[in-house]
């Protein structure tokens, strides 16, 4: 397994990108279930978090489900993200009140002050990798959802 091994993240309409390292040392097995579900690049709905402050959250498309996702046990876990990380999260079916679905969640942490408290409160969750080029650019786009609403975010594997 590299210890470089990079993902990228781009908004479909305005073509802002970024780089993302992944974290294989702290978080190897869910390094791992992300990179093979990315084998073939993916497009995500990307709305703005409530809670949790400069938050993008994505659900990992079901053609890219390939993995148990309770066999990713917690790693590299905080409820205080730095700018520029990339969480994972997953919520069974019928886990919170009136959300019968389950919850694939990739989050992006575009800037500083971000905490991972939601409906449920504090819920840490896997910090997976971090944007390590273009973090200016692509924050801003992140942040235009808030204003702007849903955008498409693609992620795919810098070197598949």
């Amino acid at each position: 397994m590299s210890n470089n091994r990079q993902l990228y993240a781009k908004f479909v309409e305005s073509g802002a990108s970024a780089v993302i390292t992944l974290y294989d040392q702290n978080a190897p097995k869910t390094c791992q279930a992300i990179w093979d579900a990315l084998s073939e690049p993916v497009q995500m709905l990307a709305i703005h978090a409530m809670f949790a402050g400069p938050e993008i959250m994505m659900g990992l498309p079901e053609t890219a489900q390939n993995f148990d996702p309770e066999a990713i046990p917690a790693e590299n876990q905080t409820c205080y993200p730095e700018a520029g990380e990339i969480l994972w999260f997953y919520q069974g079916k019928n886990a919170m009140k009136g959300l019968p679905d389950e919850l694939w969640e990739i989050g992006i942490f575009y800037a500083a002050g971000a905490r991972i408290n939601g409906p449920l409160g504090w819920t840490p969750c896997n910090m997976f990798g971090k944007i390590t080029e273009g973090l200016d650019v692509f924050a801003k786009a992140c942040g235009n959802t808030r204003v702007e609403g849903i955008k498409t975010v693609e992620i795919g594997r810098v070197n598949p």
